[in-house]
């Protein structure tokens, strides 16, 4: 399934709210979960690039074939 960057920050925003619907246009969903919610959300991260390669820690220039440890 495609995600856009809106659908992504709706989803983020009612995790922050503690809610368990999400309506973004003129669609509405409810999440059994919270952790249901992390789930896609971790989900939605991936498919739409915004956790490449990021680790969080510091960063050392090296040379590989594109590996992301």
């Amino acid at each position: 399934m495609a995600y856009t960057i809106e659908q992504y920050n709706a989803l983020q925003a009612a995790i922050a709210e503690g809610a368990l619907s999400v309506r973004y246009a003129d669609k509405s969903v409810t999440y059994r979960s919270l952790d249901e919610m992390m789930r896609i959300l971790k989900h939605m991260s991936t498919e739409l690039g915004l956790n490449a390669c990021n680790d969080g820690g510091r960063r050392y220039t090296s040379f590989s074939k594109g590996y992301c440890p």
